[in-house]
């Protein structure tokens, strides 16, 4: 009966997305009130069925239905109940039901913080959330209904969730992720409505921020937890492999990036009005192309789990119309645009032009790096490889001019500033940030590496030009009225000079070794002892397995108390590695337990991993600048209401 209901509330919830695209439509074209003013109650029918669709499918995983396919393939009977729950949105029907729980619950959120918005422009936006809407509705009850029933023949339990997938990284991350991806629909469809309205003044840039910047917000805490979670669960010690799916997400970050700073432009100097539009449609379209990469099949990945190849021509059609669409309006509107704001050579808006062509650049560089081994192969040229070595070599030429402009960016005043006044203050820093890298990596290493030096100085380099800006603005205004975005650009900055410096150490510094153990042997790295004390047994719901019981020292000072397990799961007869970590600020100790090798040993693989964990920390301080954004009183909806009614 759950089950009917769902499916139900699916149909009625697809049957709102077509009328919020339809009304509204009819209503601007007839200059009619009541049409328009519908949207809104739609909108909030759709978020209400589809929430509820939503939770008769949580409530199926969590009561062992396995009348429902979906259930039978995902989930099992001793499945702990918080990955019953992940399973939920675990498989390639869940994912897109959470998609559009994400999609309507963006809208509805539009409906309640947009109120100030002109009647006309909340409309437009609400519309174009309709039309998108309506391409994943009847997607997903076509081709990937999450309610089909194994009826008349059901079996007595389930195949159990995939192995990789029963992580705490499992429940966060893909939520996180879809939050990042659908948010940047809100962006899209005001960049969408401002279009059709040819209404692109700051005032529009300005209700586009605060949603741009959440959305932004969401995708990097989905991608830095991605990021752990495949450190944490593969067993690698690896944190980025540029791996397709990992593209997937990092391209519509780097582009919502880009557009952050190119929506500050059009808000507070009226130019970069087009480019603007521009990056809010190509930044979802990422997402979208992201969505058809990692679901369609078409790309092998670790990282994909949920692939069905028959079904992802229809998200082809779907990307080839939204992106087809946008693109085909902003051509024919696109000359319209005009830029008003003027601004020399050297200029905060010409730091921030250069900022986004480094971002743009390197979205072009990872999407070609993405697709070229596809595209060649399915051409009949064979097959190629495009690796990590291309990736780090490409991003470590553009890391640096971006660091550089990150720095000394916000000490440029807009429209116009005198050059030869930056000519002391950057040699200054920049002499300070290589002396105190170098003095570092010498005194904490031994050896002084040229890309950790590299990355630690530039790192240095952004921290310390955030600290000199953020004591000259609190000098001019006093620290009670610094607005919160500038904290929150302080914070993201200092976040991206974690992940910088972070990067360059880990890797740089990084030590393994693969180890021959016998229960009470001993091993070395790093000046760490790494004591092999037994072998346990381990048992949970629905695996069993061993665990090595490891005590590392340094010195005579005990130092952890680690257990690295594999675990075997009967029903799925996988065997997963689940490494034990000991982290700490500057370092961690991982140790990724092995096989048992025929003379009763076990091979074991020990590593010392120099300050991994500041790329989370930059990854969440970056964030925490995008939510802080939120709360700026520039974005609070009285002020908006009242330039909204200016501008109308």
């Amino acid at each position: 009966m759950i089950p009917e209901l769902g499916n139900f509330a699916l149909f009625i919830a697809f049957a709102f997305s077509l009328l919020l695209s339809i009304f509204p439509l009819i209503g601007l074209r007839t200059n009619n009130l009541k049409l328009m003013q519908l949207a809104p109650n739609l909108t909030v029918g759709l978020f209400s069925f589809t929430l509820f669709s939503f939770a008769c499918l949580v409530y199926s995983f969590l009561t062992d239905d396995f009348t429902v396919l979906n259930v039978a393939e995902n989930s099992n009977s001793l499945l702990p109940i918080q990955y019953k729950f992940a399973a939920s949105f675990g498989s390639h029907e869940g994912s897109f039901l959470l998609w559009l729980v994400m999609q309507s619950g963006w809208a509805f959120a539009v409906v309640l913080k947009s109120k100030s918005l002109p009647p006309e422009m909340r409309t437009r936006v609400l519309m174009v959330i309709g039309w998108i809407c309506v391409g994943f509705y009847a997607y997903i009850i076509t081709a990937s209904n999450p309610f089909d029933r194994t009826l008349p023949y059901f079996p007595v339990d389930g195949r159990d969730l995939n192995p990789l997938l029963q992580d705490v990284g499992m429940i966060i991350h893909p939520p996180l992720l879809y939050m990042g991806y659908v948010g940047l629909s809100i962006s899209f469809a005001f960049a969408i409505a401002a279009l059709l309205s040819g209404k692109l003044d700051s005032t529009w840039a300005k209700w586009s921020r605060p949603w741009t910047a959440a959305a932004w917000a969401f995708l990097t805490l989905g991608i830095t937890i991605g990021s752990w979670w495949a450190y944490s669960e593969l067993g690698w010690g690896g944190w980025w492999f540029w791996d397709p799916v990992e593209n997937a997400s990092f391209m519509p970050w780097l582009v919502a990036t880009a557009l952050l700073h190119s929506l500050a432009v059009s808000e507070k100097r009226n130019a970069f009005k087009s480019w603007t539009v521009f990056l809010a449609i190509a930044g979802f379209s990422l997402s979208l192309l992201g969505t058809f990469l990692v679901r369609s099949g078409v790309i092998v990945s670790v990282h994909a789990f949920a692939t069905d190849p028959s079904r992802g021509v229809f998200i082809l059609v779907l990307l080839a119309l939204v992106i087809g669409g946008s693109l085909t309006l902003y051509a024919l509107r696109s000359g319209a645009i005009k830029s008003v704001g003027k601004f020399s050579t050297f200029s905060r808006e010409t730091m921030l032009w250069a900022n986004n062509v480094l971002l743009v650049a390197a979205t072009i560089i990872v999407l070609l790096g993405t697709l070229l081994p596809l595209v060649h192969k399915e051409i009949g040229l064979g097959s190629i490889s495009i690796g990590a070595p291309f990736f780090n070599q490409m991003f470590t030429y553009l890391t640096v001019p971006f660091a550089l402009l990150l720095g000394i960016a916000p000490f440029v005043r807009w429209k116009q500033d005198k050059l030869n006044k930056f000519l002391t203050m950057p040699a200054v820093v920049g002499v300070i940030s290589i002396l105190l890298s170098v003095v570092w990596l010498k005194l904490e290493f031994g050896e002084v590496k040229f890309y950790a030096a590299l990355g630690a100085t530039l790192g240095l380099w952004v921290t310390l030009f955030t600290v000199l800006e953020y004591r000259k603005t609190a000098t001019k205004l006093g620290v009670s009225k610094v607005p919160l975005s500038h904290y929150a650009m302080a914070l993201g900055h200092i976040g991206i000079a974690f992940v910088i410096a972070g990067a360059g150490l880990t890797s740089q510094y990084t030590q393994e070794k693969d180890v021959k153990l016998w229960p009470g042997d001993s091993a070395e790295l790093m000046g760490y002892t790494y004591k092999f004390n037994a072998i346990k047994d381990v048992k949970g719901s629905n695996y069993n397995g061993w665990a090595a019981d490891i005590t590392v020292y340094k010195g005579n000072y005990l130092e952890a108390e680690l257990l690295a397990e594999k675990r075997f799961y009967p029903v799925q007869r996988n065997t997963m590695t689940e490494a034990a970590i000991d982290d700490g600020f500057t370092r961690d100790l991982y140790v990724s337990l092995g096989e048992l090798l025929p003379d009763d040993s076990w091979a074991i693989r020990i590593y010392v991993k120099p300050y991994v964990r500041w790329l989370w920390l930059g990854g969440i301080l970056v964030a925490l600048g995008g939510f802080l954004t939120l709360f700026d009183r520039r974005y609070r909806g009285v002020k908006l209401a009242k330039q909204a009614g200016a501008n109308v």
